[in-house]
Order: C-alpha cells, then sequence, then structure tokens
C-alpha cells in the first residue's frame, strides 16, 4: 500500500512539472496581450485599431510584430517610420523581446533606462528621433545585444563604460549626436565588433589603439569629430576592414604601411586633417580600391606610381598637400579613373600626354602647382571630360585647336599660366561650357572670335590680363546665360555692346582698355558708329517695356499656378472632410447605393462584391495613397481577393455625368496589353462617386520603396532592381506615347511594384477620364505632384509628352539619389532637379549626389549609375524641345543595362 502511495505521488509530481511551461506559456502570452494593448494606448498607433484588436488574443498576427516560434511570447516589434511619440517604458515588459527598431519616429525626452530590462535583446535601434540627454548606462546590462544603433538623435555627454560589457556587439552606430569625451579604450576590445560609426559628434582624444586589432572591422566611420594622435595600425591589422572615413578630424602622424593588408578596402577618407609623410608603396596592393581621398593634409614626397596597380581606381584626390615631383605617367592609363585632382601641391614637370587624353577621365584638376610644357593636341580625345582645370601653372605655347573636341566640358580654367598666341574660336563649339571659361593672366593676343558667342551657357567668362586687342564682338550678345565678364587690362578698343550682362558687370571688369568706351566705363563713345542717340533711347524704352510686360507674364503665370494649388488644397480637405464623416457611417445604417459597375476579367466577377469595395472606401484605415486626382484604398472581398481600389476626388465628380463614355474608355484602357501598365479590371458608381479597381501589388509604390523600405535595417543595396524599375517605367510611359495617350501625373508614388519587384505605371486611365483638352471633365487641380512638373507647364497650362519625360526624369533622379523630390536640405527654391543641376557651380562630383549605398558598392554600379544620370539630366532639360522621347529613353537605359 506505501508503494502504491508513493507510486500516485510521483506520478502527480511529473503532472504537475509537465503541466508549469505550457501555464508560464499562457500567462506570459496574456502578458504580452495587455502589454502590447497598454502600448498601442499609448503610441496611438493606427494600424492596431483597438476596437477591432483587443479581443482577438492572436496578437502575433498584429502588424509590426514577429513572435517566437511557439507563438507564445513577442519576439520581433519594428515600429519604424510612423511618426510616433510617448512614453517608451512599457516596452521593458516584453520580456522575450530580441528585436526592437522604433528608428524614424519622433520620440524626444531622455531614452528610457528600462530597456536595459530586456534581457534578451539582440537588436536595438532607436536612430533619426529627438532623443536627448545622455547614453543611459543600463544599456550595458543587455549581454545579448550585437546591433546598438542610437544615431542622428540629440544625445549629449560621454560614451559611458558600462557598455564595455557589451561583448556580442557587431554593430555600434551613434553618429551624428553631440556626444564628447574620447572614444573608450574599451570599444578596442569588442572581439565581434564589425562597424562602428561615431561620425558628425564632439569626439576628442586619440582612436584606440587596440581598435580592429581582436576584431573583424569592416567599416570605420568617425569623420567631422575633434579626434588628434595618429592612425592606429590596429585597424588594419587583420586585413578585414573595407570603408575607412576619418576625414574633418585633427589626425596627425603618417598613412600607416599596415594599410596594404586590406585587400577589400575599397574606400579611403583621410582628408581635412594635419598627416605628414608619404602615401606608402603597399597602396598598391588594394585591388578592390575605388575611392581615395587625402585632401587638405600635409602629405608630401612623390605621388607614388603603385596607385596606378588599383585597377578599380576611379577618384583619386590628393589636393593641397605638398607633394612633388612628376605625375605618374600609369595614373593617365587606368581605364577606370574618373576623376584625377591633384590641384595644390608643388608638382612639376609636363602633364603627361596619357592623362590629358585619356578617355574615361571625367574631371582634370591641376591647377596650383608648378607644371610646365605645352598643352599637347591630344588633349580631349576623351569624349567624358567636363572639367579640365590647370589653372595657375607655368603652361607655355598656344592653347590648341583641339580643345574644341572637349564638346562635354561644363568648366575650363586655363588663366594664371604662359599661354600664348589667340584664342582658338573652336572653343564656341563647346556648347556645354556652362560653370566657367577663364583665360586670364596668359600672354593671349588678337581679337576675341564672335565664336565666343556661341555659349550660351556659359555663367563666368574672364579673358582679362592679356594682350587681346579689336572691338568686343556683338556676336557676344548669344551668351545668354553671362552673369560675370572681365575683359579688364587688355588693349581692346570701341564700344562696349548694349548686353544686360555688360551693363551690370563693373567698371573694373573693362578698366585699363584705353580704346573701350560707353556704359559701364565713364567714356563717352559720341556718334562715331553714326547712330542715332534718340534711337537708343527708343530702343532703351522697348527694352524697359519688354522687361516689364515679361515680368507681369511671369508673375501672371505664377499666380495662377499657386492659386490652382490652393484651390486643390482646399478641395482635398474638404474631400478629407467628407471621407472622415464616411467613415463614421455604422454598419447598421443604409449603405450608400451601387448605380451601376462592371467587372471586365470574366474569371473575377464572382469574386468581386460591389458594397464591400464601397465599404472598404469608407474606411481611413484602408486607405493606402492620396495622389492629384485620387485616394487609393485596400479593400478585402469575401470571396478572399484583395482590391486596390481607386476613388476619384470630389474634384472630378463631373465624369460622373458622363457614364457611358467612361465606361467605354475603361473597357478599352482594360485591354492594353502591357507589362509595365496597370490596367482597369472593373468600376462602380455610387451616388456621384466614381470607384476604379484594380489588382492589388502587396509591394506598394515606388515612393515607399524607395524612401522606406532603403532605410529598414535589413536593407541591401539594390542598384540592379533600381535599374531595371527604370526601365520598366520607360518602357511603360513610351507605350502610352505611341497611343497617343499623355500621363497627368508621373510621380514615384504612382508607379507601384509587383511581388517581383516588377514596376507597373498607375494612374492611365485618369489621363484618358480626365485629359482636359478632350473636355471630358473640368479639371481646377494642376496636373501633376509637385516636384515632377515640368517648369513651362507654369506658362502654357498644358500637359505633354515632354512634360511626360520631364517627370521620367525626376524619377529617375529619385531612384539615383534616394532623395525627394522637395526637401528643405536643398535649399530655399530648390527642387531636387535644380540641386543636381547646382552640383558643378557648388563643386560637388557625381558622387556626392548618388546615393553612395548604392555607388560604393562596385565601380561597375557607380559606371552604369553616372550614365542613368546623364539621361535623367538630358530628361529634366528646361527647354522642352532638347529633351529625347521616351522611345530614345528606353534606348539609353537599356544600352546600360546591356553594357554590363
Amino acid at each position: 500500500m506505501a508503494n502504491l502511495c508513493l507510486f500516485l505521488m510521483l506520478i502527480i509530481g511529473v503532472l504537475s512539472c509537465c503541466q508549469k511551461p505550457a501555464s508560464s506559456q499562457v500567462i506570459n502570452g496574456d502578458d504580452d496581450l495587455f502589454t502590447l494593448l497598454a502600448i498601442n494606448k499609448e503610441l496611438r498607433l493606427l494600424d492596431w485599431d483597438e476596437n477591432g484588436l483587443k479581443n482577438s488574443s492572436n496578437y502575433c498576427m498584429w502588424p509590426h510584430i514577429t513572435c517566437t516560434s511557439d507563438h507564445s511570447s513577442v519576439e520581433k516589434l519594428v515600429l519604424s517610420h510612423l511618426s510616433l511619440q510617448g512614453n517608451l517604458t512599457l516596452l521593458s515588459q516584453l520580456k522575450s523581446l530580441k528585436w526592437l527598431d522604433l528608428s524614424f519616429n519622433t520620440f524626444h525626452g531622455s531614452i528610457p533606462q528600462s530597456l536595459g530590462n530586456l534581457s534578451e535583446l539582440e537588436f536595438l535601434d532607436l536612430s533619426y528621433n529627438k532623443f536627448d540627454g545622455s547614453i543611459p548606462t543600463e544599456l550595458g546590462k543587455l549581454k545579448n545585444l550585437k546591433s546598438l544603433n542610437l544615431s542622428n538623435n540629440l544625445l549629449i555627454g560621454p560614451i559611458p563604460d558600462e557598455l564595455e560589457g557589451l561583448e556580442r556587439l557587431q554593430d555600434f552606430q551613434i553618429y551624428t549626436n553631440h556626444l564628447n569625451g574620447s572614444i573608450p579604450i574599451w570599444v578596442g576590445n569588442l572581439t565581434n565588433l564589425k562597424v562602428f560609426t561615431a561620425y558628425e559628434n564632439e569626439l576628442n582624444g586619440k582612436i584606440p589603439e587596440t581598435l580592429g586589432s581582436l576584431s573583424e572591422l569592416q567599416l570605420l566611420n568617425l569623420h567631422s569629430n575633434y579626434l588628434e594622435g595618429s592612425i592606429p595600425k590596429s585597424v588594419f591589422i587583420n586585413g578585414k576592414l573595407e570603408f575607412l572615413v576619418l576625414t574633418q578630424n585633427k589626425l596627425s602622424g603618417t598613412l600607416p604601411e599596415a594599410i596594404g593588408n586590406c585587400k577589400h578596402l575599397s574606400s579611403i577618407r583621410i582628408g581635412d586633417n594635419d598627416l605628414i609623410g608619404n602615401i606608402p608603396r603597399e597602396i598598391g596592393n588594394l585591388s578592390s580600391l575605388t575611392y581615395f581621398e587625402a585632401d587638405n593634409n600635409n602629405l608630401s614626397g612623390e605621388i607614388v606610381s603603385e596607385f596606378a596597380q588599383c585597377t578599380n581606381l576611379t577618384l583619386l584626390n590628393l589636393a593641397s598637400n605638398g607633394f612633388t615631383g612628376i605625375i605618374p605617367s600609369g595614373l593617365g592609363e587606368m581605364i577606370n579613373l574618373q576623376e584625377l585632382i591633384l590641384s595644390g601641391n608643388s608638382l612639376f614637370g609636363e602633364i603627361p600626354v596619357s592623362v590629358l587624353s585619356n578617355k574615361n577621365l571625367n574631371k582634370i584638376d591641376l591647377s596650383n602647382n608648378r607644371f610646365n610644357g605645352s598643352i599637347p593636341q591630344s588633349v580631349c580625345n576623351s569624349s567624358r571630360l567636363q572639367y579640365l582645370l590647370l589653372g595657375q601653372n607655368s603652361l607655355r605655347g598656344e592653347i590648341p585647336n583641339e580643345i574644341g573636341n572637349c564638346v562635354k566640358l561644363l568648366e575650363l580654367q586655363l588663366g594664371g599660366n604662359y599661354l600664348t598666341g589667340t584664342i582658338p574660336p573652336e572653343i564656341g563649339r563647346i556648347k556645354n561650357l556652362q560653370i566657367a571659361l577663364n583665360l586670364s593672366f596668359n600672354h593671349l593676343y588678337g581679337t576675341l572670335p564672335p565664336d565666343l558667342g556661341k555659349l550660351d551657357k556659359l555663367v563666368s567668362l574672364d579673358l582679362s590680363n592679356n594682350q587681346l586687342t579689336g572691338n568686343i564682338p556683338l556676336a557676344l550678345k548669344g551668351m545668354l546665360s553671362l552673369i560675370d565678364v572681365n575683359f579688364a587690362n587688355n588693349r581692346l578698343s570701341g564700344p562696349i555692346p548694349t548686353f544686360t550682362p555688360f551693363q551690370k558687370s563693373p567698371n573694373s571688369s573693362f578698366w585699363k582698355n584705353e580704346g573701350l568706351c560707353g556704359y559701364p566705363l565713364n567714356s563717352f563713345c559720341g556718334n562715331s558708329n553714326g547712330s542715332d542717340p534718340s534711337f537708343h533711347h527708343r530702343v532703351s524704352y522697348r527694352i524697359v517695356l519688354a522687361v516689364i510686360g515679361s515680368g507681369l507674364l511671369v508673375f501672371l503665370s505664377v499666380t495662377v499656378v499657386v492659386l490652382l494649388f490652393m484651390m486643390r488644397e482646399k478641395q482635398e480637405k474638404a474631400a478629407k472632410t467628407v471621407g472622415n464623416e464616411d467613415e463614421e457611417i455604422d454598419d447598421n445604417t443604409n449603405k450608400p447605393l451601387v448605380i451601376c459597375g462592371n467587372v471586365f476579367v470574366e474569371n473575377l466577377k464572382q469574386a468581386i462584391d460591389f458594397d464591400a469595395v464601397v465599404k472598404a472606401t469608407l474606411k481611413d484605415s484602408n486607405k493606402i495613397s492620396s495622389g492629384t486626382f485620387s485616394t487609393i484604398y485596400k479593400a478585402e472581398m469575401p470571396s478572399g481577393l484583395t482590391l486596390s481600389v481607386k476613388r476619384l476626388k470630389s474634384v472630378d465628380k463631373t465624369i460622373i455625368h458622363q457614364q457611358n463614355k467612361m465606361i467605354r474608355e475603361l473597357e478599352r484602357l482594360s485591354n492594353l496589353c502591357h507589362e509595365n501598365l496597370i490596367r482597369p479590371i472593373g468600376f462602380a458608381i455610387y451616388e456621384d462617386v466614381a470607384l476604379l479597381l484594380h489588382e492589388f501589388l502587396a509591394n506598394g509604390t515606388l515612393v515607399r520603396f524607395l524612401h522606406e523600405s532603403s532605410k529598414e535595417p535589413g536593407y541591401k543595396p539594390d542598384w540592379p532592381m533600381r535599374l531595371s524599375i527604370a526601365v520598366g517605367v520607360a518602357e511603360g510611359l513610351a507605350f502610352l506615347h505611341h497611343l497617343a495617350i499623355i500621363h497627368l501625373d508621373i510621380s514615384s508614388g504612382n508607379i507601384f511594384l509587383d511581388s517581383d519587384f516588377k514596376p507597373l505605371v498607375g494612374e492611365v486611365e485618369i489621363s484618358k477620364l480626365l485629359d482636359p483638352s478632350r473636355g471630358t471633365a473640368s479639371i481646377s487641380a494642376v496636373a501633376g505632384s509637385f516636384g515632377y512638373i515640368p517648369p513651362e507647364y507654369a506658362y502654357t497650362m498644358q500637359v505633354t509628352a515632354p512634360g511626360n519625360v520631364y517627370s521620367f526624369g525626376v524619377v529617375l533622379l529619385e531612384i539615383l539619389t534616394t532623395r525627394v523630390p522637395v526637401d528643405e536640405e536643398f535649399g530655399e527654391g530648390l527642387d531636387l532637379v535644380k540641386w543636381v543641376q547646382g552640383a558643378p557651380g557648388r563643386g560637388e562630383t557625381p558622387e556626392q549626389i548618388l546615393d553612395a549605398k548604392l555607388s560604393t558598392v562596385s565601380f561597375g554600379w557607380r559606371k552604369e549609375m553616372l550614365a542613368a544620370l546623364k539621361v535623367a539630366l538630358l530628361c529634366t532639360d528646361t527647354t522642352p524641345a532638347k529633351r529625347p522621347k521616351m522611345k530614345k529613353v528606353v534606348e539609353m537605359l537599356q544600352e546600360i543595362t546591356e553594357n554590363k
């Protein structure tokens, strides 16, 4: 009997032990549910609809949440890009949390100390918020943490030593804050560290001597701090480093020879420091090197010929150092080198012919050195050269006529040399010349060639301090873009032509030319040219009247556009109010009556419920996006089919009165057969609202892909995919233009991506239903989205094929730069197009325009992106007639893909 009792007690004990974990899971699951509901109440997440979700214990199906494999608790919480703010302390109650991403929100105040209680946490991203105060020491308790990103906040104080315990840390990012103090020595003891970025802070002291020696450091970016001392050899010891950015510090000492260990090092940026000594010859071991920037240091010695062994090098910038000797001829033979910047050194000898005739270089800056010899006739064998800067040297001889072969030059600087002979008229063939033409401080003589007047894009012309003679040709009035001119210190004579850029110049631009007369000089020309003074007055009055008239025309045009934008905004607000009122309709009230509707795809007719379609558009929670002419909703059918429903805005309700025509157009468009166009699959009309039905595309819009997905932690550089998207969009638009259909609103928000990221152009039916030239609707809204509208629209108010090309060019720039079309960072009055076009004037290279996450991956990608950038600039030319047709755009983009 005793044995039987003992056996029963043992069975009961075993059963109770087996039940405890299950019971614990239920309790933990309930705890997480209550915690999530409380978090929802605090943060007000729009897609955690409390009324719909709080009765559901299956929170693992909620958006932004990933649960453990047994669905017992929350393991991953991604709440980025949701404009959230509020108290975050409740998050510390999600005890099983391994991944927490709160980036790109508006959280402010101190980082909660309670986050240190999430003992299982492996990934923590709080970047791009407004957190202030110091880094909590409690984060040092997160022993399992592998990735910590606190970047782009307002954090102050030192990096706390308590973080030393994060021994598993692989990714440590704290850039763009106000952190001070030194980089702790313990950072160098993190054996798993691969990425360390602390740039744009106020850090001082030395870089830890052990940094990189105990780990497999791949990326080190510390630019824009106050760091001093030498670059530690330890950074290069393990040979794993791929990116090194230390610009704008106070670093001294030499560049270690150990740098040659890093076979995969692709980017070295050490400019704006106090480095000394030679470039180590071991630099030639870096077969992956793409960028080398060491400008504004105190480096010396000769430029090592081993650079020529870096066959992937695209940019070499050694400007403003103390280099001497000659340029190794091998640099001119590097087929991938695109920018060679050696200005501000003490280099001498002749410029190698191989450099000036290199067919791949697009920028050569050798200014402010001691080069002698002459400019070879083979100059500009390169069809790509855009910047030729040879000023402030000791070059002799004549400017070769072959300079006219530099047809893509944007800037030509030859001033401050000993050049002789006449100005070659062939310079007039360089039609793209726009930043500057500087031939000043030479020994040039003869007359000014009238061909210079063909340079209608040129902004700055400096021919001062030469021995030029004769008149200033009237043909120079063709230089329509001219702002700065200087003819001083020559032997010119005759009247200064009446030309606005000349009239607005200071008299110093023309002085010390004894024979010159007229305004802005004080010398009067008299009637020596036989002209009647009263005639000049009449001409002046006409000019004044023309200027005033033009000004009024521009003012009226701009006023019209502004008023139209205001009207559209007012109408959108009204539509939104109507939408909000509609959303409050209770299920028990009368549903709107569908007047008519049709499904064009036979096998979908049974799967689409028009009442469900209408109901979906009455809830803001179903809204996907809003464009110029419509709002798009997600609609779940009872059959399980998911649709994208386009609700035309109130401004376009007049189409309701032309139902038959609309139906015919929709049916015709549903038969359009092109893989890059979204075709309507049906429509429904209730009251005075038109709904257009489309296939739902899960990957959303291109704007989301570019500006949201690319900022997610798992994002990987995707240039081939982006290029494929650009080609697809271009092909879709070319097909429309072939059918004489002009799109009304091309933007990244109207380009959708299917499950394979194939692009489909949307809003096509809008272009036909609401074409103002056909009288199908009265459009009081501006055609197009802000930032994509071509400049001529302000004057013509006409939607045209060249205007479509311009809008596509903006989309292409968006793809290349990952920047939105309108951004305050561009500066007042500037949009993406003007920002890109103004890059040469700011002294920026294409590299500074392109998305560095893409362009620095490989030379092949960068080469393709530069080619695509040229296409985008052609598409966004301010003159509509100069823009290529969409068919040609497709050919140019396909050529990029074929030349891989």
